[in-house]
């Protein structure tokens, strides 16, 4: 989103006789749209939101597997109360049993005592134990029925145990149901995002954030050329957050005093850092990583322009900016593209151009130069809201052609430069 944007300011730029236009509007009408819409859930949180599901899962399985194990092993466990109250009452039902098989015996053994009588006093002894027997057969019968009772309610407590310790294996089944079903969904979507991310464009993901700045210092108004000039790009993140991948760029661009002739053949600019101290071509800056940057925290980029010594005078300029790229996908940078300018004076040569060197085909007077002459001017050149440290040489047409021409060049530069989809893409398959 955020080089598309400046592509179109760019292009505005250079169909029209106006310097570099700021991106800030188009970002003004991108925010209500924005607003309106709920932040879809990032690839962290989807990751978070798979590893919360698993864990509630795994405690579903272990619960259901210790319910089972409980109804199989726990439920018969002596010491387990409703179980332990039915061996008791099974032991005491037994034992009412027994004794009203006996006290029922007992009369039998009496009442044959009673039939084998002879006298009045045998016959009246043996009537006496008939009765006690009797009545102790019916004690014992009566204790037997509530033996077998308590005995019937201690099997129903324990078997209604049984059944309340099933009905919760089955809640937690279905529990754990919806918590494996859970756990696909967040699996499912975790998937479909980064596959989504593999092949989607940036925009709608990469976020304008104007306080990761880059800085340029120690730029000199003029460069000559044969010479070497080395100064400062200043990365800084005032985001309030870490951001894992920061990623600085840099360009040079350069026209002749009429905006004709492209001068970048002619600016050599290369960079190194502390950590990386080699010089390197800034064409690959843009897709260099300076690594991770703290919050309120800076990192310095040396820049190095070399001019070459054939070079026309003209007006250049150095384009810098700066986007990052996070862990888990989000991504943006600096909404803008600032350029700091600069006068190109040939080699032994003044402002006005080299006059020991060939004349240039194209500063021969045409219909849009008439007079195939030029002079200085020491007018500031300010683009895309920036006010830049050079001075544009004025022709005799119009004094926009080498703005334009300059926002031309950053429009190749940013078709060419910094594309984060590339480096997101490069990141999520290790290359």
């Amino acid at each position: 989103m955020i080089r598309r944007v400046l592509a179109t300011a760019v292009a505005a730029a250079v169909t029209a006789p106006v310097v570099l236009l700021s991106s800030a509007p188009a970002f003004a009408d991108e925010k209500p749209a924005a607003q309106t819409q709920k932040a879809k859930p990032t690839i962290e949180e989807l990751r978070q939101a798979v590893e919360r599901a698993q864990k509630e899962y795994d405690a579903a399985v272990i619960a259901v597997n210790d319910a089972v194990k409980f109804l199989e092993e726990g439920l018969e466990e002596e010491t387990y109360p409703t179980k332990a109250a039915l061996i008791e009452a099974e032991k005491a039902a037994e034992a009412a049993a027994k004794a009203k098989d006996e006290a029922d015996q007992a009369v039998v053994d009496a009442q044959a005592e009673l039939d084998a009588a002879t006298t009045d006093e045998d016959k009246a002894a043996a009537q006496t134990a008939l009765d006690e027997a009797g009545t102790a057969a019916t004690e014992a019968a009566e204790a037997k029925t509530a033996a077998d009772t308590a005995h019937t309610e201690a099997q129903t407590a324990h078997d209604d145990e049984r059944v309340a310790q099933v009905r919760k294996i089955d809640l937690l089944q279905k529990a754990r149901d919806e918590a494996k079903t859970k756990l696909k969904d967040a699996e499912k979507a975790l998937a479909e995002a980064e596959e989504a991310e593999e092949g989607e464009e940036p925009d709608g993901e990469c976020v304008p954030a104007p306080e990761l700045t880059a800085v340029v210092s120690g730029l000199p108004d003029k460069v000559v050329g044969g010479t070497t000039e080395t100064f400062t790009l200043r990365v800084t993140n005032g985001t309030g957050s870490t951001l894992d991948e920061v990623y600085p760029f840099a360009s040079a661009h350069g026209f002749d005093t009429k905006g004709y002739k492209e001068l970048d053949s002619y600016l050599d600019l290369e960079w190194s850092t502390a950590a990386n101290p080699k010089w390197r071509d800034a064409d690959l800056l843009g897709g260099t990583s300076v690594g991770s940057l703290k919050a309120n925290a800076s990192v310095d980029v040396k820049l190095r322009l070399k001019v070459d010594a054939d070079v026309l005078a003209g007006q250049g300029s150095v384009y810098v900016t700066a986007d990052y790229l996070n862990d888990d996908g989000s991504c943006g940078g600096y909404p803008d593209l600032d350029d700091y300018g600069f006068q190109i004076l040939p080699k032994g040569g003044d402002d006005a151009g080299d006059p020991g060197k060939p004349e240039d085909p194209k500063d021969k007077p045409t219909p849009n130069n008439p007079t195939g002459q030029g002079g200085t001017s020491t007018t500031p050149v300010n683009t895309s809201g920036t006010t830049t440290t050079g001075s544009l040489a004025q022709t005799g047409s119009n004094d926009a052609l080498p703005k334009i021409a300059l926002a031309g060049g950053a429009a190749l530069v940013l078709g060419a430069g910094a594309v984060i989809i590339t480096r997101r893409r490069n990141k999520s398959t290790g290359a």
